[in-house]
């Protein structure tokens, strides 16, 4: 039997499924529909000062037909009164006492405002806070959302503000518009919170209409910087998750957020480290029933490998990131082609001859192009299987002795201890050495 339920944070839930604060969180209508269809928990669309929100507030970027890879918007939080959303919330919970039920929260920067919501959320008996510094439009302008995720001390001491008051488990939710997502991740730890959420929408202007001139999303011919979400995003969340994932000086609980759209998905946050995952695009594309295929699709992986529990698999990935000083400099890999699954169409050639190292020769048999690998000047960059449409056409092959290694690290080490300066001209003696191409 496998166990999908987790505690994140002390926030606990039958599974990790949970929606992420938007749109499809805003109400108790929406949020006990989705409970109804099977998601694990929820946090609710922000809620704080007042605001009005505008029409026109989403921009979408469509590739290769496939509809909403990248998905903009303007919208704020949440346009209802405080004193609506924190009777939903409420009721919400009582109907479904064993889902998570957490609060997302933003109001000035001011230890009582603070102190009020968070009280007056607490008697609502919801699971957990989550507080929102991550808004990159709107309320940063304002002095909230990202403007206080962005700077660390900023973040610490609003969270100490709730934090001293709070008597549920907080979550602090940060901003990917930073050089550096460790730094408002410690601070969050300083100020004792109990998780981290991340990450929130990244600052965008999604492009501009060639027939029109007009940025979109437009708002009766104006346009501003939007945040970023959707499948597009996942990369650049999995690397602030493992940013975070491998920082001892962070070492909370992670909610994943960013580009969540398949169970894969969710397990990748998770592998590197993510107890619960959030999603927000894709229920807003294709409705809250996807939960069923993430819940079906993470059951039937794991009870292939042979775990039981999301314990067993958390972070399971993260031991792999290093630094590039790490990296063995003699592990060596040259492209393979599959003559009978090539289908000659000269993608590799054109990559390779263009675009990389010119090792690939292109030459005519029987009436057809063929492509081969010249192994001895192949880098093994691995460009030309990347866009090869054929699976397992081209493979890259190791061909390196495995008793040997080397990385950047030790070879530095090597040149200080023999006294020789880091020179192109000891860098190539060392890769003849080793018989490493050189371009």
């Amino acid at each position: 039997m496998v166990d999908l339920s987790i505690n994140c944070g002390g926030i606990k839930s039958p599974n990790p499924f949970w929606l992420a604060s938007a749109p499809p969180s805003n109400s108790a209508y929406q949020n006990c529909k989705a409970f109804e269809a099977g998601w694990g928990g929820t946090v609710w669309k922000t809620i704080g000062d007042p605001v009005m929100n505008v029409c026109n507030r989403y921009g979408a970027i469509d590739y290769n037909g496939q509809k909403i890879v990248g998905l903009n918007n303007v919208e704020l939080i949440s346009d209802r009164p405080i004193e609506t959303n924190l009777k939903e919330i409420a009721e919400t919970k009582r109907l479904f006492p064993d889902r998570a039920v957490v609060a997302s929260l933003m109001v000035e920067s001011k230890r009582e405002a603070w102190h009020d919501i968070v009280k007056r959320t607490i008697d609502t008996g919801a699971d957990g806070i989550e507080l929102n510094y991550g808004c990159p439009h709107g309320m940063s302008e304002r002095g909230m959302g990202a403007a206080v995720g962005q700077v660390p001390e900023y973040c610490q001491m609003i969270t100490e503000w709730v934090t001293e008051v709070s008597t549920i488990p907080v979550l602090v939710k940060l901003t990917p518009n930073v050089t550096n997502i460790q730094l408002p991740a410690r601070a969050a730890r300083a100020a004792n919170a109990d998780g981290v959420s991340l990450i929130n929408t990244i600052n965008s202007i999604m492009g501009v209409d060639l027939d029109t001139m007009r940025i979109q999303p437009s708002v009766a011919s104006k346009s501003s910087h939007g945040g970023f979400a959707g499948p597009s995003v996942k990369p650049i969340a999995l690397h602030m998750v493992s940013q975070v994932a491998v920082d001892p000086e962070v070492n909370l609980p992670i909610s994943g957020i960013g580009g969540i759209s398949t169970w894969r998905d969710a397990l990748e946050f998770i592998l590197l480290g993510a107890s619960s995952v959030q999603v927000c695009t894709a229920v807003m594309h294709y409705g809250f029933r996807i939960v069923e295929d993430l819940i079906e699709g993470m059951t039937n992986w794991m009870e292939s490998k042979g775990f039981s529990s999301l314990d067993e698999v958390r972070g399971k990935a993260v031991k792999q990131i290093t630094d590039f000083g790490n990296f063995d400099l003699l592990h060596k890999t040259v492209a393979r082609i599959d003559q009978d699954k090539c289908i000659h169409c000269n993608l590799c050639y054109v990559a390779c001859e263009d675009g990389a190292h010119q090792c690939i020769d292109l030459t005519q048999v029987n009436g057809h192009t063929k492509t081969e690998v010249r192994e001895a000047d192949c880098v093994g960059c691995s460009l030309c299987a990347l866009v090869c449409p054929v699976e397992d056409c081209i493979s890259m092959v190791r061909v390196d002795d495995e008793s040997q290694s080397k990385t950047w690290n030790e070879l530095m080490a090597d040149f200080e201890r023999e006294g020789k300066p880091l020179s192109w001209e000891n860098l190539a003696e060392f890769q003849k050495k080793h018989g490493i191409v050189i371009h």
